[in-house]
Parts: structure tokens; C-alpha cells; sequence
């Protein structure tokens, strides 16, 4: 299946994962992505990792979104593919622009229940469970995985891996750089300790030209997204762009030539506004969207006056909009990208 493009307002059409957030758990939940948005309209964003169980079983709506999150794609935990294939079916049902299947992440309680980064060592497996989905959907089926595990982190093993699972028809790949140790580090530590080793992900894309190639692990600024297109299909940012988010407000203009006008800072705190005052008026608390704008003033004079102020506010019961705006004024007006 080929990787669609998405056109927007005066902007040519870019693949739908030239850049991209990744899926973080606990943080990219639908209220981030709102404001995410609201800084970038091309970035591709990402749900937190869903698990099979929990949208076959759940009492919860697990898929839910906004509208103008799109483009938006889910990704899936699992390893059961006709599991798998009822999920992604749902998805797409939904209106998902993507499925991607989790195949990087490291956590104990993953591993526990066969999927992440431990399907690394069984590439048939999850060649199967791209082929189930892909049999169900017409939207793209994506991998996102590591360079190896464990022992396994040969670059042969990452290409005996690779050439399995693109025999399912997957040609999209979103690389994390680092291999992922399943014991003996912690999911933070797998983050931080293992090193990086962008080479080899540079060298998966000149072995394999026809497959989209993404890469994915300690990428901080636009300088670096800008040098890893010029040896891979894509960029994925993830701490960064949660704890830095006005960074997006650059991403349109620099990845996708889309001139659209920016939002300040404080322009988006005010955008930000209704989508508060409906979640509240619903019966959800502040905090549960406020926690994902601290970092909006990184940087800025007044930055860690606005996280204090909106830390110890935003989660007392019965706080609202006047919240925001009082934070609002521990910080200045300054130019777009000061």
C-alpha cells in the first residue's frame, strides 16, 4: 500500500509523515493534540499507544478525537492479528488517517502481554499482524520500532526484520534510533541510556530507497529535523515537542512551505479558550488540559511563573478560565520565536 499525501491551503502535498509527534503515553492524549494543532497543520500527530484490549473490552471511547486533530493516527498495542484487524477496522471507521503498530516500546507490563518492542524477535508475527490490518483497511498500516533488542541490534538483524515485515505490504517505518534493553532498564532509561546511532538509520534508507524511511530519538530543533531529511523520508519528535510545543509553530513554514499565519504565544492560550470552557462545561477538570501547556513559555521571561501558577491552580476543584488568564499575565507579548 503506498503512503498517501495530504494537500492543504497553498502547500504542496508532502508525504503524511514528513514530520510528526510521536505517540507518548499518558501525554499525546486528545486534549494535547488540540493543542498541538493549533500551532502546526501539517504535523502528523499521534494517539498514545491504545491496546487491542482496551478497545474490544473497554468500558471507555479509547478512539475519541477532534475533528481538527486531523492528520491524525492511531496506534495500536497488540499482537493478536485478528485482534489487530478488528482495531484497525474501527479506526478507519472513525476516521483515522493512520495504524501504526507498536513495536518500540520497552515497558515490563508490554512485554507482559506480547507486544512493543519485544516483537522485534518475531518478525513473522508481526508481518502477520500488519497483513490482518492491511486486509481490513485502506488507510496506511505503519511500524514504528527500534534499530534491535537486547543482543539482537545487529544491522543485519534490523534488515532481516525490515524485509519480513515489507512483505505484508508495509513501506512505512518510523525508526527510534536506539535499540531497547527488555530488562535491566526502565522505559525512561531506555530512552536516555542505550545511544543513538542515526548512521544506521541513514543506512536503512540507501539499502531500502523504495520504503519510507522515518527517523525517531533524542531530536530537540529544527536545525536537526532539517539534517535528518536530507538522509531519511521523516522526522518524529517526541519530548521535545511536549516540552517545547511553540517549536511547532515553526514546522509548517520551514518542513512544509505553508506561509499560513502563526499564532503567538499568547494568541494560542486564547485559542485554547473555548476548547476549555467546553471540556469544563462537560464536567472535566482544567488540570486535564492545562498540564499539557506548561512548556508553552520555555524560554520566554516569566515561563516558570506561568507553570507554578497553572501547577498549583489548575487541579483544585472548581477552577476555570480565570486560571489561565491570571497565569497569562506572569508572562509578556514577545515576537514569535524569541
Amino acid at each position: 500500500m503506498s503512503n498517501p499525501a495530504f494537500a492543504t491551503d497553498n502547500v504542496a502535498c508532502y508525504p503524511l509523515n514528513r514530520f510528526s509527534i510521536a505517540p507518548m503515553l499518558d501525554w499525546t492524549d486528545r486534549h494535547c493534540r488540540y493543542f498541538h494543532r493549533l500551532m502546526t497543520k501539517n504535523t502528523l500527530l499521534y494517539t498514545e499507544m491504545v491496546t487491542t484490549g482496551a478497545i474490544l473490552f473497554g468500558k471507555g471511547d479509547y478512539l475519541q478525537y477532534s475533528k481538527e486533530e486531523h492528520p491524525i493516527a492511531l496506534q495500536l498495542g497488540g499482537s493478536d492479528p485478528a485482534d489487530l484487524a478488528k482495531c484497525a477496522k474501527i479506526a478507519a471507521e472513525h476516521g483515522y488517517d493512520e495504524i501504526n503498530l507498536n513495536v518500540g516500546c520497552p515497558s515490563d507490563r508490554v512485554q507482559n502481554g506480547r507486544f512493543g518492542a519485544c516483537l522485534m524477535a518475531s518478525a513473522q508475527l508481526v508481518a502477520d499482524c500488519v497483513a490482518a490490518m492491511r486486509a481490513k483497511v485502506d488507510i496506511p498500516v505503519t511500524v514504528k520500532t527500534r534499530i534491535g533488542i537486547d543482543e539482537l541490534d545487529s544491522y543485519p538483524f534490523l534488515c532481516d526484520f525490515i524485509e519480513t515485515v515489507q512483505q505484508s505490504g508495509c513501506d512505512t517505518f518510523i525508526v527510534h534510533a536506539r535499540k531497547a534493553w527488555l530488562s535491566g532498564l526502565s522505559p525512561k532509561e531506555n530512552r536516555d541510556i542505550p545511544p543513538l546511532d542515526y548512521e544506521r538509520v541513514y543506512q536503512l534508507k540507501r539499502d531500502y530507497p523504495h520504503l519510507t524511511i522515518a527517523i525517531n530519538g533524542g531530536i530537540t530543533d529544527l536545525a536537526q529535523i532539517q539534517h535528518h531529511l536530507q538522509n531519511v523520508d521523516g522526522v518524529m519528535v517526541g519530548r521535545e515537542a511536549y516540552q517545547n510545543p511553540y517549536l511547532l509553530a515553526q514546522v509548517d513554514s520551514a518542513l512544509f512551505a505553508n506561509n499560513h499565519p502563526v499564532p503567538s504565544r499568547h494568541e494560542v492560550v486564547m485559542q485554547m479558550l473555548p476548547y476549555i470552557e467546553a471540556h469544563l462545561q462537560a464536567g472535566g477538570y482544567l488540570s486535564h488540559i492545562t498540564r499539557h501547556m506548561l512548556g508553552l513559555f520555555q524560554g520566554i521571561p516569566g515561563a516558570r511563573a506561568w507553570r507554578r501558577h497553572l501547577s498549583e491552580h489548575a487541579p483544585r476543584k472548581g477552577a476555570g478560565i480565570d486560571v489561565v488568564m491570571a497565569a497569562l499575565k506572569h508572562v509578556q507579548e514577545c515576537d514569535l520565536f524569541d
